[in-house]
């Protein structure tokens, strides 16, 4: 569904991602780990058309987007959950997930909305509630329903447990394997790298901008550099 080939991407004259290569297959759960600074929110960006590439192509699809105005890729079915969430806080928790299909119209922004609200039951309890007044919980799980509510096929979600307490963290990542069970493709970075390469299917490692080794997870999980870098162990 997704590939991305030698893709660069720079801050000014500091180039913060060096060739980078992976691919996405339809229905996976792919994690992409990595220390702070490595580029993995960056890649993230550059996926969405948020941050431009500078070099490299990437294909969504069987098309190349990466031209494409970032509107245009959530139409073509491009959703991202962005890292610390970033809801509108004075706007209601409905009127945030009626945000997130603007680009679609008709009877199916109704039916997505009840299903959001049965996916994640405490939002339909806060539906009128400005979202600023939500827990950092509460929050997260509205930004993943703001994105679902576009459809998309892909769905990006940086750093979903960031800040939340542990059996939050929990529920957060339940969410992901329920999608997971729904057919969804996901590429997921995720601090709780022991709990990411639990729930996918592939990871790649990231380091300071290019990608240092990728696999299955069990095989990732395995590496001894990923042992003592990112696991303690």
């Amino acid at each position: 569904m997704l590939k991305v080939d030698t893709v660069t991407s720079r801050y000014g004259r500091v180039e913060a991602l060096h060739g980078v290569s992976l691919e996405v297959a339809n229905g996976e759960v792919v994690t992409l780990v990595g220390s702070n600074g490595a580029g993995k929110t960056t890649l993230l960006r550059v996926i969405s058309g948020v941050q431009p590439a500078a070099g490299g192509t990437i294909t969504f699809d069987g098309e190349t987007i990466d031209r494409l105005a970032p509107h245009v890729r959530v139409e073509r079915g491009i959703a991202q959950v962005p890292e610390g969430r970033q809801v509108f806080s004075p706007l209601s928790v409905e009127d945030n997930l009626r945000l997130g299909a603007i680009r679609r119209d008709g009877p199916d922004v109704e039916r997505n909305l009840d299903r959001m609200f049965s996916l994640f039951p405490v939002l339909a309890e806060r539906r009128s509630r400005a979202a600023g007044g939500l827990s950092g919980g509460q929050q997260q799980m509205l930004a993943i329903g703001r994105a679902l509510m576009s459809q998309p096929k892909l769905l990006l979600l940086d750093e979903p447990s960031m800040g939340l307490a542990p059996i939050l963290v929990d529920q957060i990542l339940d969410t992901v394997v329920a999608l997971r069970k729904e057919g969804m493709t996901i590429l997921l970075v995720e601090q709780n790298v022991t709990a990411a390469l639990a729930i996918a299917d592939r990871a790649y490692v990231i380091e300071t901008g290019r990608i240092v080794l990728s696999g299955e997870c069990a095989m990732v999980m395995n590496n001894p550099r990923v042992r003592e870098a990112y696991l303690g162990l």
